[in-house]
């Protein structure tokens, strides 16, 4: 057996154990969400795990972090694009790389469902970094499968990314003079610069830098990404938010409701203790909404909040000064 076969055999044994533990991270995000909600306290855990809905954490699971979904398969497809361009061996590198084999494999429409997806879960301010994957994929896509169309190829790797650029600046540049007269350069750094760099992912990178350039920004993503959504999602509310008003007193507890049975109410108050109301004690109860989330920045483009998702802004809320019922301030309503 060569080097070159016992190379090969090592990565596709990498690659495996990588699809065998994949499915493993979510089970891991929801113990770690049901032992971060307990207060790291393991029979309050194991109380939690007997009442809490698989169903519920799972959908608790998509709503936090379906916008990573997208971010994954566009960088992908990016890096392995600009490494397969970029090598002089072409199927050798294919056969030596995963990220290059993953991008070569990767259907077109998941590429499309991945753009439609993270057009609609992105913060606006993502939005030209989404413009700046999308044009940079197209002119990858056409290197790939046009080498001989000149024309083609400066039209598809020159002139699409630039005007898109120009349009794009055009579009938020109200924003990106807002944030920097507010102070907020992260926020116009991130309007303004991703549209103008399109053009630069779309051609080779010297050979010798090609893998510097793709796998590193790769395997720094693969480190980071799991800090990043465990974090998220650690932070995801998995339980309803409610308020019991109670006799003597009346007193309200606040907390998250786990489960209702024929003799007592439990509740997880907000310090962490379980608590079991009789059901004779209870006077009253009411489901709390969950407090609005505030806007860390007030910057908008051309009225949409650079901190807002397509979906956010689609979607039906709660009006902002709608009436709070007072038992989830902690005032009974009871006399």
């Amino acid at each position: 057996m060569t080097s070159a076969d016992r190379l090969k055999r090592s990565r596709r044994a990498q690659f495996n154990w990588l699809l065998t533990a994949l499915p493993a991270f979510p089970l891991v995000l929801l113990v770690l969400r049901l032992w971060y909600l307990s207060r790291q306290d393991l029979p309050t855990m194991l109380l939690l795990v007997q009442y809490i809905s698989p169903l519920g954490m799972i959908s608790a699971l998509v709503i936090a972090l379906i916008w990573t979904v997208p971010a994954v398969i566009l960088v992908i497809r990016t890096l392995g694009g600009i490494l397969l361009v970029s090598s002089p061996e072409g199927e050798e590198t294919t056969r030596r790389s995963g990220l290059a084999l993953s991008a070569q494999r990767m259907p077109d429409w998941v590429v499309v469902l991945g753009v439609g997806l993270a057009g609609f879960t992105w913060q606006m301010r993502m939005l030209p970094t989404l413009l700046m994957l999308v044009v940079a994929i197209i002119g990858l896509t056409a290197v790939q499968r046009f080498p001989g169309e000149r024309a083609m190829l400066v039209v598809a790797t020159l002139v699409v990314p630039v005007a898109a650029g120009i349009i794009a600046l055009i579009w938020v540049w109200p924003g990106v003079r807002t944030a920097l007269a507010a102070g907020e350069t992260g926020t116009a750094v991130l309007l303004a610069v991703p549209p103008l760099l399109g053009w630069l992912l779309t051609g080779p990178v010297p050979p010798r830098a090609a893998r510097l350039a793709t796998h590193w920004p790769a395997v720094a993503a693969v480190a980071v990404a799991p800090i990043v959504v465990g974090v998220v999602f650690l932070r995801a509310p998995v339980l309803p938010n409610s308020a019991i008003e109670v006799d003597p007193g009346p007193e309200v507890i606040r907390g998250q409701l786990i489960t209702v049975d024929d003799t007592a109410t439990t509740i997880l108050t907000r310090g962490g203790d379980v608590m079991f109301v009789p059901n004779d004690r209870v006077r009253s109860k009411t489901l709390c909404p969950e407090p609005v989330r505030p806007q860390f920045s007030r910057i908008t483009v051309r009225g949409w909040a650079v901190d807002q998702s397509a979906l956010e802004w689609a979607a039906p809320t709660r009006p902002a000064g709608a009436a709070v019922d007072p038992r989830c301030l902690g005032r009974p309503v009871s006399r």
